[in-house]
């Protein structure tokens, strides 16, 4: 209660120091852009890390519906889907499982302590979002527990920070919370409606309002799909319905920030045969909640503290709406976290320390201890807390920049008392125009409630497992200026104690699935990524086609002491080599369009499981505030699995329309 008493005074206290000037506003390139891939947030070029930018051009020209479905265009993201528009989907890096990176929605971890196949359930629709950073490799002493391969930060519209001075990352980045004009109110609306192929339907919409030191937005989307297949009896096995509901907000005073948000989503889909091949006729219902409030001072004293509170309920039908031939499984989580966060600048470098407790509980028909007072379907439970210590010093001078830092961890949910988790990263720059990087960091995560608990529908849980950990090498260049930017890395990751679900082949099919520690993992890869703005890099305005992003990255990877006669489910089903293109092209006046084209190549022993390739497509008309346009997707109709024996679908085309309005006065 004093942490949080703490964080509650600190969000509205600045010291007492000179107000800075404030940041004129300036159009920037890309690389100017602030990432937080370390404790300080630098420019993408200065950044000693891999992270990949999705803004939000990439994103308004995206063949795509949800950011689930946007997130597969990036080279290093591996993203598995078992079902279309993203209804569920399981997102991984270099390698890893999708329970292996954090996920964070403006800055607020809400990965779901749960499954790692909810943690993208976001209540944002993908017109709110602003930018999308990826920072890859083991990143615990930036964003604490579960970022073990990498994070995913969602930013939305109302929460992004202008960088202060171009692209030197050197400046206090804190900068506006929104582009404004001083004494101007401005209010705007959005509607948008489309349909398409296998009875897809999504309507939504957003307000927003603005003054001088206020900004309020509220956004929502329903959306419906009857499905691309059925189940043996007939009916619909692979249907959807969603809401996403978000508010956020926030005010400026001369010395502070506060900003906030709210979410909710659902979700209710048929589950085919998502979990067992067995049965085809499965469904699962999702709902979460989202709150969080933050700020940030300026000043000598950077001091930016949060609270959250994420709130999950699922409800799993292995026979869909009959219990009596197998009870459903209701799962609700609760999350509650705090985060103090404090930065300190010197004539030695940048210093910022801080300490996050985050508290996770569940209450569950099968996951957890018995209850001592079980209520409902609840009769099963557990709760533990994670504390994270964190200090980290950066130093940025003419051609070098270093970071260095070290988080110490103790989570009441094992018995491996306090851990260390140390990590550096190192910019060495050559030209204005060239940089060499390197890093090593190290990194943890504790096991989910399921990896922990889920002992049915022929699954066997360890609820002893140990919390895995990661050591990584990263090294690798930059090469950037106007109109281009070329990233291209080497890594090396050594994985101890990693969670897998294992099966022993020699058993028979009726071997159950069982979750286990292996020993050791380790793999090795490389990634390039290239994007280009064609009309600057030519120097020709009018130049029709306008960005081109190409990526790759192939892997390897193996279990030391995994034997000949054990299947591993997720730990080595991995993305052995990517491609990815994506050009937007204008061909005539308002009206462009977009290519996108994935390749895949996944090691996995599953006869099903080959290499596909998938073109998507976008034709749009863009009146400025009015816009139509038709999605195309899977073009090719080529027929694919991402996962087991789940099918994906064909060819889906979608069209809509969207409409803006604006208002501002004095």
């Amino acid at each position: 209660m004093i942490c949080i008493a703490v964080a509650l005074a600190a969000m509205f206290w600045s010291p007492r120091s000179a107000a800075q000037a404030e940041p004129e506003e300036q159009t920037y390139s890309i690389d100017s852009v602030a990432v937080t891939a370390s404790r300080v947030p630098v420019s993408l070029h200065a950044s000693a890390r891999t992270v990949t930018l999705l803004d939000s051009v990439a994103i308004a020209s995206a063949p795509v519906e949800t950011v689930n479905d946007l997130l597969k265009y990036a080279a290093g993201v591996d993203v598995r889907q078992r079902g279309g528009l993203g209804v569920q989907t399981d997102i991984s890096m270099r390698g890893g499982t999708y329970n292996q990176i954090a996920v964070l929605l403006n800055g607020i971890n809400i990965t779901d302590p749960q499954t790692g196949h909810n943690s993208f359930d976001f209540p944002v629709n993908l017109s709110d979002v602003d930018h999308i950073e990826i920072v890859e490799g083991p990143a615990a002493r930036v964003f604490g527990t579960s970022a073990l391969m990498g994070a995913i930060n969602i930013v939305t519209k109302g929460h992004v920070n202008a960088p202060v001075q171009g692209t030197t990352g050197d400046s206090d980045i804190s900068g506006r919370i929104w582009a404004r004009e001083e004494n101007v109110k401005t209010f705007s609306t959005s509607i948008r409606a489309e349909a398409g192929s296998f009875g897809y339907y999504n309507v939504g919409g957003s307000v927003d309002m603005a003054d001088c030191n206020n900004y309020n937005s509220l956004s929502y989307g329903l959306s419906q799909s009857k499905g691309f297949s059925k189940c043996a009896e007939g009916t619909p096995n692979t249907d959807f319905k969603a809401a996403k509901l978000f508010y956020n907000g926030g005010h400026e005073w001369a010395k502070r920030n506060l900003t906030w948000h709210a979410g909710l989503s659902y979700k209710g889909f048929g589950a085919g045969t998502f979990y067992s091949p067995k049965f085809d006729n499965q469904y699962e219902g999702t709902v979460k909640t989202f709150v969080a409030i933050k700020s940030e001072g300026r000043g000598l004293l950077h001091f930016t503290p949060a609270l959250y509170w994420n709130h999950g309920e699922d409800q799993f039908e292995l026979f869909r709406g009959d219990p009596d031939k197998y009870p459903f499984n209701y799962h609700k989580t609760n999350t509650i976290g705090i985060n103090l966060n404090c930065r300190v600048d010197s004539r030695l470098g940048r210093t910022s320390f801080g300490a996050e407790g985050r508290h996770e509980a569940i209450r569950s028909t099968n996951l957890g201890e018995p209850l001592p007072n079980p209520k409902g379907h609840y009769v099963r439970g557990l709760g533990r807390t994670a504390y994270n210590l964190f200090l980290e010093h950066n130093v940025n001078i003419k051609w070098f920049s270093a970071s260095a830092g070290v988080t110490a961890v103790y989570n009441t949910g094992n018995r491996e008392g306090v851990k260390f988790f140390p990590g550096a990263d190192i910019g060495i720059r050559l030209t204005d125009n060239l940089r060499l990087f390197g890093s090593w960091n190290t990194s943890y995560r504790m096991p989910t409630f399921t990896d922990l608990y889920y002992s049915v529908g022929g699954h066997l849980a360890d609820p002893n497992l140990k919390s895995e950990k990661m050591n990584a090498l990263e090294l690798g260049v930059k090469f950037s200026g106007p109109g281009y930017r070329v990233v291209a890395s080497y890594f090396a990751n050594n994985g101890r104690d990693m969670i897998d679900w294992i099966k022993d082949t020699t058993a028979g099919e009726d071997a159950p699935w069982m979750s286990v520690n292996h020993t050791r993992i380790v793999s090795t890869g490389k990634e390039v990524l290239i994007q280009m703005n064609l009309p600057v890099l030519l120097n020709l305005p009018n130049f029709f086609l306008r960005r081109v992003s190409m990526g790759a990255q192939g892997m390897e990877a193996s279990a030391k002491t995994l034997a000949d006669n054990y299947r591993s489910m997720y730990a080595l089903e991995y993305v052995r080599g990517k491609a990815s293109v994506q050009t937007d092209i204008t061909i005539w006046k308002r009206l462009g369009a977009s290519l996108s084209y994935i390749y895949v190549d996944r090691a996995t022993d599953s006869e099903l499981i080959k290499p596909y390739h998938l073109l998507d497509a976008k034709l749009n008309y863009d009146a400025q505030d009015i816009q139509a346009y038709i999605k195309f997707n899977n073009i090719l109709g080529r027929p694919y699995y991402d996962f087991g024996e789940i099918p994906q679908p064909g060819l889906w085309i979608m069209g809509g329309v969207s409409m803006k309005l604006h208002f501002s006065k004095k």
